[in-house]
């Protein structure tokens, strides 16, 4: 009797056992699950190189539409035109300044509002120059604005030498 009582025992604890994991396999799978998708909806990592004289566009058009965006920060300003003197070569400051003074408009968007996001590519090099295509988004939904500026940068320096709007 002794041993029937020890393998009731048993018996009775693999039930339980099982009986638990049952119960909890469908509660962690859906946690598992609802993981999964939150992080497969997650925007990708950026990430970048200073040698790339793509990601300097791109990080010049980000950090310069984030200036314009919180245009109510008092270092915005002053941001923005230190990027420009950071990130542009000499004559396409003047270029851009000369853009702005006759149409009253931002000449590194070519706009006098903000978009929404961009996106760069890279789209060629040669004699020493690497150039880009810059897409500004401006609004979301289904048939958002979208415009494009042509950014020539140039290799030795990294610096961007020209940028007019694509067409």
């Amino acid at each position: 009797m002794h041993a029937r009582t020890r393998t009731a025992l048993f018996a009775s604890a693999a039930i339980a056992a099982t009986l638990s994991l049952t119960a909890i396999t469908p509660a962690l799978a859906g946690t598992s699950a609802h993981t999964t998708a939150a992080v497969a909806s997650a925007p990708a990592p950026s990430q970048g190189d200073p040698r790339s004289t793509t990601n300097r566009v791109a990080d010049f058009y980000g950090a310069h539409i984030d200036s314009i965006w919180d245009n109510e920060d008092p270092a915005a300003g002053a941001n923005a035109k230190a990027l420009r003197s950071f990130y542009l070569s000499a004559a396409a400051q003047k270029k851009v300044a000369a853009f702005e003074e006759k149409e009253h408009a931002d000449g590194i968007l070519f706009a006098q509002n903000v978009p929404v996001k961009w996106k760069v590519d890279y789209t060629g090099s040669g004699a020493g120059h690497a150039t880009a295509l810059v897409t500004l988004t401006w609004s979301d939904g289904a048939n958002p604005e979208v415009t494009k500026i042509k950014v020539q940068s140039d290799l030795q320096t990294r610096k961007i030498t020209d940028l007019a709007p694509a067409e």
